[in-house]
C-alpha cells in the first residue's frame, strides 16, 4: 500500500462564463498532481490538509474533519470507461481529476473503516467518513450521472483528519492501524445510496 499522488487545487468558476445557469458557481474540485512517482518532491501537510490546497464551500469541503481526500488508483480505469462509453470521448484521467488530495494504491473501501488510523510515511491521519458526490462532481467531469456512479459503484474515496503533521513525497508507503471497526466506508457508501435511492435525492 503506498501513496502515488498528492494533488491541491485552487478555486476557480466551475462552469465558465459560457454556461448561463451556473456562472457564479466556484470549486477547487479540479486537482493538478504535485508529487507523483515520476517526480516524488515533497509537500508540507498541515492540520487543514495539503498546503496551498483550496476549497469553495468549506461548509462541506475541507476544515479539520475533511482535511485530506483519498482516492484510490484502482478505480481509475472504471471512470475512463464510463465516461468514453458515457460521453463517446476518450478518457484518460489524470490523478486529481476525482477532486483529490491523495491517490493511494493498495486499499480500498471495502478495506477502510471509520476511525482506522493511516500512517503514511511518518504523518499519522484517522478515517472520518466517506466523499459525498453533488452536482459539482458531475460537472467537473462533464457527465451528469458522475454523482449517481459513483455511488452505486461504492467508488467514493473518504476523508482524513490529519493527526500528525510535517512533509510528505508520493511513494511513501501506507499502514494501516484498525480502530473500533464497526462501519466501512463501503457500508457507509451504502446506507448513502439507500437514502438517496428512497427519497430521489440526485441531482
Amino acid at each position: 500500500m503506498k501513496l502515488i499522488s498528492i494533488s491541491s487545487g485552487k478555486v476557480l468558476p466551475l462552469f465558465g462564463n459560457h454556461h448561463p445557469n451556473y456562472q457564479s458557481v466556484a470549486s477547487a474540485i479540479h486537482k493538478k498532481s504535485m508529487s507523483n512517482l515520476q517526480n516524488p518532491k515533497a509537500v508540507e501537510i498541515n492540520h487543514l490538509g495539503v498546503v496551498g490546497d483550496e476549497q469553495a464551500d468549506l461548509s462541506v469541503h475541507g476544515g479539520i474533519e475533511k482535511a485530506i481526500y483519498v482516492y484510490p488508483s484502482e478505480h481509475y480505469a472504471f471512470w475512463n470507461e464510463l465516461l468514453a462509453r458515457e460521453t463517446k470521448k476518450h478518457s484518460s484521467l489524470e490523478y486529481g481529476a476525482i477532486g483529490e488530495n491523495f491517490t493511494i494504491e493498495g486499499l480500498l473501501e471495502t478495506d477502510v473503516f471509520v476511525g482506522d488510523q493511516l500512517l503514511i510515511g511518518e504523518l499519522e491521519f484517522s478515517v472520518v467518513k466517506l466523499r459525498e458526490p453533488c452536482f459539482k462532481f458531475n460537472a467537473a467531469l462533464g457527465y451528469k450521472g458522475a454523482s449517481k456512479a459513483m455511488l452505486q459503484s461504492g467508488f467514493s474515496g473518504w476523508y482524513l483528519r490529519v493527526l500528525k503533521t510535517g512533509s510528505l513525497s508520493a511513494g511513501a508507503s501506507i499502514t494501516l492501524i484498525p480502530g473500533p471497526r464497526n462501519i466501512s466506508i463501503a457500508a457507509q457508501n451504502k446506507t448513502l445510496l439507500n437514502r438517496r435511492n428512497q427519497k430521489d435525492l440526485w441531482e
